[in-house]
């Protein structure tokens, strides 16, 4: 019961830190040292991908009808259209999915400690709240279909951050977007869109590797844990969501900024000072 209980709690922070542009990963390591998931260290670092896939499974539904091509009463224009959209979030994909396919191992061995992941969220807090303050972008793209191929890779680019721990993936691509001309809104559904193959593609590698580690063995306590870890997530990435579509009708990203930067001094206070 008590690891159910930490897997609920590893499914919340997943489910909140996931789509907020505030790193999910520094979080996850801050709660990781004080909550420990009673499992070997190779099962955990498939377990907190894998959790994602709740989230993303979140983005899905309800966004079903955006982005499935077919059905809903959708014109052959529309189907068009959301064929078109599809196809900016795989050229979106490409940079991050060469990249971190080859460079996985050696960014997980040397940039995955505190001090990475605490200067990237500082780093990219301040990013944030100057790109807000000088209101760097022109946002004159207003709806999902109006954007362009050539601005699609352009924050497939500005992914290629979030490889670095602490950056955060929605962070990166949100600021991407933003620099290249989206409006809030439409910069954040596209991240939701374009973490769908990404985040699948991240689990399917972890779960590769984890078998060719250990093997395509689970205890039934592991797959309880996922499953709760997943549903939790799923259910709090549907409020967060929600909750982040409606703040950024009327506010701006700046907040996220402040949150980074204290979140960022923190983690250096901890590891590097009560620890």
């Amino acid at each position: 019961m008590i690891e159910i209980l930490k897997a609920i709690l590893f499914g919340i922070v997943e489910g909140i830190t996931e789509w907020l542009p505030i790193s999910s990963t520094g979080h996850m390591i801050l709660l990781d040292e004080f909550i420990h998931l009673g499992v070997s260290e190779e099962f955990y670092k498939l377990f907190e991908v894998v959790i994602q896939l709740g989230a993303i499974l979140a983005v899905v539904i309800m966004y079903f009808k955006t982005i499935f091509p077919w059905g809903f009463g959708k014109t052959k224009k529309d189907t068009k259209d959301t064929l078109n959209l599809w196809g900016k979030i795989l050229v979106a994909c490409i940079p991050a999915a060469i990249i971190g396919i080859l460079l996985d191992d050696w960014l997980d061995e040397h940039l995955y400690n505190s001090v990475v992941v605490a200067l990237a969220l500082i780093i990219y807090g301040i990013a944030f709240i100057i790109m807000e303050s000088k209101n760097i972008g022109s946002r004159s793209t207003k709806k999902l279909n109006d954007i362009s191929y050539k601005q699609a890779l352009g924050v497939g680019a500005f992914q290629l951050l979030s490889l670095i721990p602490g950056t955060s993936r929605s962070g990166s691509t949100i600021l991407g977007g933003l620099a290249l001309g989206l409006e809030r809104s439409v910069a954040a559904e596209f991240t939701f869109f374009l973490a769908i193959p990404v985040m699948v593609g991240a689990s399917l590698l972890k779960l590769l590797k984890y078998i060719l580690n250990v093997g395509f063995v689970f205890k039934a306590s592991e797959l309880l844990l996922l499953g709760v870890g997943c549903l939790v997530a799923f259910i709090v990435s549907i409020l967060i969501i929600k909750f982040l579509m409606n703040y950024i009708r009327k506010h701006d990203f700046k907040v996220f900024g402040w949150y980074r930067i204290a979140l960022g001094i923190i983690v250096l206070i901890y590891f590097f000072i009560i620890k």
